[in-house]
């Protein structure tokens, strides 16, 4: 009963002002993953009709996977672009660049016509924002991350961390709660005009967030920085090379964030592709990761939590072992066929060993650079994490199974990915006053 009383207490000790600035951080984290989410959605129930027609379905899902994964080539030189403005200028800069550019692409793709009304522009125009989309997403989570985790309180940090991954949560009901329910009419109201209501959205979540976000103000720890550059007591340092100075932290960053960056993929993203080739109705998964999102919500704070508790090294490898064996069970309930059985994968698969992942990477990352140069080693670790796996991962998998036959090489490319982040997050240098501040304040 402590330990559950526990977060609640954490957010209770924050200020007001620093409650808002923990909301100005995780609406923009809300509507990175809404609009990541809602593409992958599409990608696996909407773009093969739309955007990728032909007479085989395989080649359409893909072509529309690809698509997915083209965004994510993008998601490094938004990291580093945004990185360097928010370290050198402000992390409110960044943030308020970033949600208006994000808002903006994805409300643009749900005025894109068919294929069949403009022929290839329709796909060429898709690529184009949605490459767009990677570049103002890549340089989101860096200075979120930062922001919120600076003004958290010591022993705290785990916990406003993955506060940011609520936010996930919510993007999750959002996008997952639009398509089931835009979905429930008729197939050609969804398949031609329903399915873009959700993309549109994201304009009215970009106003909010604007209005959010403007309201923000830098960290202490920022402020200090800056401070004494302007005072002439420090030389202002250039981020990127400040980061480049530890390159074993940047390199393993990156290593560290590939499990967390595959998981939402392969479960939900890949596993409702998988559920609608075996004969199950798109609904059921929309419906699925609908329910993930409302467990995201309130499991992420309370993974941030016990990683304050024991420290978060071994939580997160922890969590890394959980996705490599939990995995195999989770796709072996989407076999079930049933609705409840396909949820319940859903759960085993991502809320226990993703969320958990996910709700401990960002303030993981956050210890493993200095104040000048964190923003940018944030978004290196994250952006380049998730390009390389999370960005082909749906598409790997689809390959891997169309090879296959089986769904047994997708369980080995997950393990293989798990065993990298073990063995990274194992060898990185991470502050120890930091690291272990949760375990320090539960003795006192």
């Amino acid at each position: 009963m402590a330990n559950s009383a526990a977060p609640a207490r954490g957010l209770r000790a924050i200020p007001r002002k620093d409650r808002r600035t923990v909301a100005g951080g995780a609406i923009g984290t809300m509507m990175e993953y809404y609009d990541y989410y809602l593409y992958g959605l599409a990608a696996a129930a909407v773009f093969p009709a739309v955007f990728f027609p032909g007479d085989d379905p395989v080649t359409g899902t893909l072509a529309s996977f690809a698509s997915f994964a083209v965004g994510f080539l993008f998601r490094p030189v938004g990291g580093i672009l945004f990185g360097y403005v928010g370290d050198r200028f402000g992390r409110k800069k960044s943030l308020m660049i970033t949600v208006i550019g994000m808002g903006i692409c994805t409300a643009l793709m749900g005025l894109i016509p068919s294929t069949e009304s403009i022929g290839l522009l329709a796909p060429i125009l898709l690529v184009v924002l949605r490459s767009l989309q990677g570049l103002f997403v890549g340089g989101e989570m860096g200075p979120a991350a930062t922001i919120v985790v600076e003004y958290a309180p010591t022993g705290r940090r785990g916990l406003f961390g993955a506060l940011l991954i609520s936010g996930a949560g919510i993007a999750n009901v959002f996008s997952a709660g639009l398509m089931a329910a835009l979905g429930s009419g008729s197939d050609s109201f969804f398949m031609t005009w329903g399915w873009r209501i959700p993309f549109l959205f994201a304009a009215v979540l970009a106003i909010v967030a604007v209005i959010l976000r403007s309201k923000l103000q830098e960290s202490e720890e920022f402020q200090t920085y800056t401070k004494t550059v302007e005072l002439g007591q420090a030389k202002r340092k250039n981020p990127l090379i400040e980061a480049l100075r530890h390159p074993k932290n940047l390199i393993l960053g990156i290593f560290v964030g590939l499990p967390q960056s595959i998981a939402g993929y392969v479960v939900l993203t890949f596993g409702l592709s998988y559920i609608v080739s075996h004969g199950v109705d798109a609904q059921v998964g929309f419906i699925g990761t609908m329910i993930v999102g409302f467990l995201q919500i309130v499991m992420a704070p309370f993974w941030g939590h016990i990683s304050d508790k024991v420290g978060r090294r071994r939580f997160y490898i922890l969590a890394c072992i959980g996705f490599a064996v939990l995995l195999y069970p989770a796709f072996m309930l989407f076999n079930g066929g049933t609705a409840v059985l396909i949820w319940l994968g859903m759960i085993v698969g991502f809320v226990i060993p993703g969320v958990a992942m996910q709700g401990t990477l960002q303030t993981l990352l956050t210890e493993m650079f200095d104040v000048e140069a964190r923003t940018t080693g944030v978004n290196v670790g994250y952006q380049f994490s998730n390009t390389l796996g999370g960005g082909f991962a749906p598409l790997i998998c689809a390959a891997l199974v169309a090879w296959a036959g089986h769904i047994w090489p997708v369980i080995v490319y997950a393990a293989l990915i798990a065993l990298a982040g073990v063995i990274a997050t194992a060898y990185a240098s991470i502050r120890p006053d930091t690291e272990d501040a949760g375990r320090l304040h539960a003795l006192d």
